[in-house]
């Protein structure tokens, strides 16, 4: 059955096997006990331009166990202090992907950004995943929420 399938976030998450794929690369590590996010390091220094995108290197590769997703999230401060965020945020690593985990970035500061090698760069957060499917049905069940209301439909 497939519910017996998916992860339950009240028991012990399977471990995350992580591979460096290059001495110096860091592995992902929390800063405290229960923050979401563990930091992703970069291992080689990247210019980027005002408007500027371009791909950080972690190093790394990681097994995300199956039930499971990778999410590679921004890092705040490097949003609010310099305009550096996530050209794809959040990026997605299925379980399935061995490759390298890289950070796909965009300078929306007004200035030349450096980011340099060992500076956290983003963030990776491990979520279930529901692996139902999808059915079509002739009419959606009703809903005590916000219905059809799209964009803005919850207040200001």
């Amino acid at each position: 059955m497939i519910g017996d399938r998916m992860p339950n976030p009240l028991r012990q998450p399977p471990p995350l096997a992580v591979l460096r794929l290059r001495p110096d690369a860091v592995i992902p590590t929390r800063a405290h006990p229960w923050d979401a996010g563990m930091d992703l390091v970069a291992v080689e220094a990247l210019t980027l331009e005002a408007g500027q995108r371009g791909v950080v290197s972690t190093g790394i590769a990681v097994a995300i166990p199956e039930g499971w997703a990778g999410l590679v999230v921004p890092r705040s401060g490097l949003a609010r202090k310099h305009g550096i965020t996530l050209t794809n945020s959040p990026g997605l690593i299925d379980a399935g992907y061995r490759g390298e985990v890289q950070v796909l970035v965009v300078n929306h500061g007004g200035e030349p950004h450096t980011i340099g090698e060992g500076e956290r760069v983003g963030q990776l957060v491990l979520v279930p995943v529901w692996t139902g499917d999808p059915v079509e049905v002739e009419e959606l069940p009703a809903s005590d929420g916000r219905g059809d209301g799209g964009f803005g439909s919850s207040g200001r």
